[in-house]
């Protein structure tokens, strides 16, 4: 069964820290373009951060740059986003998607908002 499964979110205090985790079964993410996306109450999604399937080049969204990191573990077929200084503002489920077109330039998956395989998503709340 293909599918990916998020994992990691949490309530967190601002400030803090959280690593949500993107995990794929059923096929192999080191080919594929990753996003991650969130979504808060009454707003669009939003493509937080991509990393191409080209070279490894990875886009972030404004709002997170400087505080996100996208990574991938392919021995582990996952791949990561390390959150810092999270902020009340980044309360949103997250979602994690997989696209197979080859991305050469990672701001367009996050813009277009594609992806072949999408998780379930995963809550994160920063209050204090």
């Amino acid at each position: 069964q293909v599918q990916l499964v998020e994992s990691g979110g949490g309530l967190v205090q601002p400030g803090g820290s959280l690593r949500l985790s993107c995990a794929a079964s059923g096929f192999t993410l080191d080919s594929y373009a990753i996003g991650w996306f969130r979504q808060a109450p009454g707003k669009e999604r939003e493509g937080v951060s991509c990393i191409s399937n080209s070279d490894g080049s990875t886009y972030y969204a404004d709002s997170v740059k400087g505080r996100f990191t996208i990574s991938r573990d392919n021995a582990k077929n996952t791949v990561y986003l390390q959150m810092n200084s999270l902020k009340p503002e980044d309360t949103a489920v997250y979602y994690c998607a997989a696209l197979s077109a080859i991305v050469t330039i990672a701001q367009a998956m996050c813009v277009a908002g594609v992806g072949n395989y999408w998780g379930q998503g995963t809550q994160v709340t920063v209050s204090s």
